[in-house]
């Protein structure tokens, strides 16, 4: 990939203010963007208007699917280089950076899988005297243009989670990548284009000025919107939207982790650690809030402080790296302050609390926080894990329930009816028995409810949204 980069609409000329991107862990610059302006993002859309409106020119459902094999193959062959890059502009250690990788490719293997498989169905008929002589069924057809917004943190599987869908459903999609992590979302592009995705059915851009992202996602002439990061900005978008575009938000959480009495503690508190502190806890739905009972609380947040301090923090494309940087010093700034002002307010630091640069901050394990205090009430998205001790297990369940946002919990448990009662009273889209919040696999629903979300993310849901039954009736007799 060259040090410049163009728009990746065809035809389009770009706006007068280039983005760079810059490495979260040295500030090094990895390119120059060039950036869209309302011209640029107005042609994305014509052209891609243009191509739903003229179905004899559709993408077969068997072209389409060789071009998703043949993406994958050639991200196969691409992996360490597509890693290295991912690690590079968005901070995850090479490590995961990886799994990463492999996950995107699984993801488009997904889809063809969908697409393979995906119908419609038959709607009973002859039920009644109306219905005699008549046959009905239903056909899957893509919903129109998609509009992508994706977030920093997992720069290459999230763009394959929006743009994948899209292609396998036949719309022509607009991905706006992050702006701090934009690369690995135009390698894919690039990658789908090589694989024979003529290259108006899947278009680039980044901005520099926030209204031409803002007339891009509202105009009329979007059918579905795709949107990944902080909701803040999704539910305002939303409200923004043109009638009769359709969404899925994906935001974050503070997730909650049960903790009983019974727990194998040698099994859980690695996977805690792991689940709070990969990617330096920017993940939404990283382990943050963990209600341990009283009995255990202190045992639980003493070998936690061991795990989470024995971790190597530092370059993101080194192989021992398990920690990297925040994606800007802000953050970095951010994250010490809330940790600051829970320390203040009575919480124990029992590892870390201090910032190892600008980029970087130390991973940190918090005894017994304060309730009101951001670390307990508000999305780290840091590496912070927060421990809490309970007595009664539905005073935690009451805890972990008391907040604006839901997404994954998990309960730790030996007990069959203590992680069942856990699992029908945690407010969650998912609970996980004696694992992390933040697993998932690609072919699962991801869902955030309340203020963490809208909509079920996943491959084949994603597949869903992006499609509308059209149903046909037939009068024969």
């Amino acid at each position: 990939m060259s040090d410049t980069l163009p728009l990746m609409i065809p035809g389009a000329k770009p706006g007068p203010e280039p983005l760079e991107v810059s490495a979260p862990y040295d500030g090094s610059l990895i390119a120059t963007l060039e950036s869209a302006d309302h011209a640029a993002a107005d042609l994305a859309l014509s052209t891609a208007t243009r191509l739903y409106r003229d179905r004899d020119a559709w993408l077969k459902p068997v072209e389409r699917i060789g071009i998703l094999e043949r993406a994958a193959a050639i991200m196969g062959d691409r992996a360490e280089e597509l890693a290295v890059g991912a690690a590079r502009e968005g901070g995850k250690p090479l490590v995961d950076s990886r799994v990463e990788v492999a996950r995107a490719i699984e993801s488009l293997k997904l889809c063809v899988a969908e697409l393979r498989t995906s119908a419609g169905e038959e709607i009973p008929m002859e039920r009644n005297a109306a219905s005699l002589g008549m046959i009905a069924l239903t056909r899957r057809e893509p919903i129109g243009v998609v509009v992508a917004a994706s977030a920093f943190n997992h720069p290459l599987n999230l763009i394959v989670h929006q743009v994948g869908p899209a292609v396998a459903t036949g719309c022509p999609v607009i991905i706006k990548p992050a702006e701090a992590t934009p690369l690995s979302g135009y390698r894919f592009v690039e990658i789908l284009r090589e694989a024979g995705l003529p290259e108006e059915w899947c278009q680039a851009l980044v901005v520099s000025d926030l209204d031409v992202a803002g007339a891009l996602v509202t105009d009329p002439r979007v059918a579905f919107f795709s949107f990944i990061g902080s909701a803040k900005v999704g539910w305002m978008l939303r409200s923004r939207l043109a009638p009769g575009t359709r969404c899925a938000l994906e935001h974050g959480g503070a997730a909650p982790v049960i903790v009983a009495a019974d727990a194998d503690l040698e099994g859980a508190l690695p996977r805690l650690a792991k689940g709070g502190l990969y990617h330096a806890g920017q993940v939404c739905v990283s382990v943050q809030r963990v209600f341990a009972h009283e009995d255990i609380a202190r045992d639980v947040g003493g070998r936690l402080a061991e795990l989470a301090g024995a971790m190597p923090v530092g370059d993101p494309t080194r192989e021992e790296t398990e920690v990297g940087p925040l994606i800007r010093p802000a953050e970095v700034e951010r994250v010490a302050e809330w940790v600051r002002e829970a320390a203040e307010g009575g919480a124990e630091v029992l590892t870390g609390g201090e910032s190892i640069s600008n980029s970087c901050y130390r991973p940190t394990v918090l005894y017994d926080p304060p309730g009101d205090a951001r670390v307990s009430t508000m999305e780290i998205f840091g590496p912070v894990i927060c421990v809490y001790p309970f007595r009664e297990m539905d005073d935690a369940i009451a805890r972990a329930n008391a907040l604006p946002y839901a997404f994954q919990a998990a309960v730790f448990t030996r007990d069959i009816d203590t992680a069942v009662r856990a699992a029908d009273r945690l407010d969650a889209s998912a609970v996980m028995i004696n694992e992390h919040t933040a697993f998932r696999v690609d072919w699962m629903p991801f869902a955030g409810l309340r203020e963490s979300g809208l909509g079920i993310g996943g491959i084949p849901y994603t597949i869903h949204d992006m499609q509308i039954e059209k149903m046909v009736v037939i009068k024969s007799p």
